[in-house]
């Protein structure tokens, strides 16, 4: 990674470029401790051309942030790249250090001229990001949606049956298993219905992925071991049971790194 500061009248651009982890953390600091020892205390940090970010990085990003207010300084982030957009978004940080759009948006919120530009979401920290299922059972799949109205799948619009998949939304997850909600999509189902079609027991075929980390998606078999009916659907918890060492290594790590997370922002 590379970092270019552009000195502003009122504050400072940081420009960070390419791959953010671990190794580079030290180098914010860096950063971050010249420009105080310059007497700059407003800082705007351009992710524009960061294109991967770790947990430590996230880490990295907080810690400078206090110590800039530690100097009665702050910090805000500018133009994220997608990617870390929304790992940014998905942990919460953007209610800790504010997002803007532009450099200029992010410069004029610091000296108090504008807040115009700034994300303002809010989602919680549990929100992981979604996930696909299916029934293993397809005979059990097809008794609940052959009934369904639309029947049709909302992912890809053929009819229900072996091909069809729901879409949920992560709540929690760990090496032993993961929890999610469904609303029932497209499927007319009542949450009484979902809760009989996830009964106890059931083997589901789960497709999820983890923000920070590179690898695209991670599939496992899992079974149901808790399902609680809600007024908008239900909230499931299954455990694991295909799940590879290096898969089950890299779902510890990044439970470890979601905890580390909450407890900096926390703080």
């Amino acid at each position: 990674m590379h970092a270019s500061a552009e000195a502003r009248e009122d504050y400072t651009i940081l420009h960070l470029r390419g791959e953010f982890d671990t190794y580079y953390c030290p180098l914010l600091h860096q950063e971050i401790d010249t420009l105080i020892k310059a007497g700059e205390r407003r800082v705007v940090l351009n992710l524009r051309l960061v294109k991967f970010i770790n947990s430590t990085a996230l880490g990295a990003i907080i810690k400078a942030a206090k110590t800039l207010e530690g100097k009665a300084g702050r910090m805000v982030l500018s133009r994220p790249s997608p990617f870390v957009r929304e790992i940014i978004q998905k942990i919460g940080l953007d209610r800790r250090v504010p997002i803007f759009d532009s450099d200029e948006a992010a410069g004029a919120a610091l000296v108090g001229r504008s807040t115009e530009g700034e994300a303002g979401a809010e989602p919680q920290l549990e929100e992981e990001g979604s996930l696909l299922f299916t029934l293993t059972d397809t005979q059990r799949l097809e008794h609940f949606l052959g009934v369904a109205k639309p029947s049709s799948n909302p992912l890809h619009r053929h009819s229900f049956g072996s091909n069809w998949r729901g879409i949920g939304r992560m709540a929690s997850l760990d090496p032993r298993g993961l929890a999610f909600t469904w609303s029932g999509g497209n499927t007319g189902l009542s949450p009484f219905e979902m809760g009989q079609m996830l009964s106890l027991g059931t083997e589901l075929s789960i497709k999820f992925r983890l923000p920070l980390l590179q690898k695209g998606s991670y599939e496992s078999l899992a079974r149901v071991v808790q399902i609680e009916e809600r007024p908008e659907g239900v909230k499931v918890r299954v455990d694991f049971e295909s799940l590879d060492e290096t898969t089950a290594q890299q779902i510890k790590q990044y439970a470890e790194d979601m905890a580390f997370l909450k407890r900096e922002l926390r703080d």
